[in-house]
């Protein structure tokens, strides 16, 4: 195993081998118990450069890719810069995963999909020709179609709030890319678009807004360490009591993260919770679920509603 103290060191470790990066590893092991990813890896808790928050003299932060989940959830100054990446990162998975799970991870993680996950079934993600979920067990399959053959769900919370924030992906050697650039919906082989080798630095955040209140919400099967069947994150910046700017994300329902546009520009003028019902109406018209999803098409819109109606909740005095 590679076990670089630099950020050029691990860029060229993983640019010279097949070895695969291994972060918190609580993606990466389970696929290599699964037999879908091979050791050596090239391990990267030694790069300092990696962790942490830096804040800018513009008051924007960028965070490290070796930051761990927990460490994002637990930092009062990102909570108060940034409340819903720090809401959607509290609340994801259980405090063990959050304690060693990092950014990078997270956004690079490969999906849940049963079929993907087992060694006796062949798909489009490990090079066969079909998709076993999309005739078969889909029940936590998509439900807006991208364009690809593939029906699983993109897995990253961190990715749909990020996309909400507009955040910018920093790759060793290349230019920022926004989050979104990461993933191609009508990609079926691939659950991101970096190359083999490529080495995720961190993630930039824009300056954060005055006025900022923000809300993540996940609908699971049951209570306790559960992928979501859907998941929204909300965040609206208010002027006079006013909405002035939204964003709207959400995520387990389309092969990437998605913005809704819709729903944000229904927002704008808002003053309150109660503008959360005619401005989600239109979206389970965005869907076009399997046979098996139609259940997420309203359970998206219940959801994103629940998440609004806190974002919208007056302002403490």
């Amino acid at each position: 195993m590679s076990t670089p103290v630099d950020v050029p060191a691990a860029a060229a470790a993983l640019r010279d081998s097949t070895a695969e990066a291994r972060a918190g590893g609580t993606d990466v092991m389970a696929r290599l118990s699964e037999g879908l990813a091979a050791a050596p890896f090239t391990d990267l808790h030694r790069v300092r450069e990696l962790r942490g928050v830096e804040w800018r003299a513009d008051g924007s932060a960028r965070i490290g890719a070796m930051t761990t989940v927990a460490e994002i959830a637990a930092d009062a100054r990102l909570r108060s810069a940034y409340p819903a990446l720090t809401a959607t990162a509290g609340a994801l998975a259980t405090p063990q995963i959050r304690s060693v799970a990092t950014v990078g991870g997270n956004l690079l993680q490969r999906n849940r999909c049963p079929y993907f996950r087992s060694a006796a079934f062949d798909c489009l993600q490990k090079g066969g020709d079909s998709c076993p979920a999309r005739t078969g067990d889909h029940l936590h399959g998509t439900a807006v179609d991208l364009g690809a053959a593939c029906v699983a769900p993109h897995p990253s919370s961190l990715a749909a709030a990020l996309l909400a924030y507009g955040a910018e992906v920093q790759v060793e050697g290349t230019e920022p890319r926004p989050v979104g650039e990461l993933y191609d919906g009508s990609d079926s082989g691939r659950d991101h678009v970096l190359e083999a080798g490529a080495l995720v630095t961190g993630v930039a955040l824009p300056v954060p807004a005055a006025g900022e209140s923000a809300a993540y919400r996940r609908a699971t099967s049951r209570s306790r360490a559960e992928w979501p069947l859907v998941e929204a994150v909300v965040r609206v910046v208010r002027t006079g009591g006013a909405v002035t700017e939204a964003a709207v994300a959400a995520g387990a329902v389309a092969r990437t993260p998605l913005r809704l546009p819709d729903v944000e520009q229904a927002l704008l003028g808002a003053s309150g919770p109660e503008a959360a019902a005619a401005a989600v109406a239109p979206v389970p018209d965005l869907c076009s679920p399997l046979p098996q999803t139609g259940y997420k098409a309203v359970l998206l819109r219940d959801t994103v509603r629940d998440a609004l109606e806190r974002a919208l909740e007056p302002l403490e005095a």
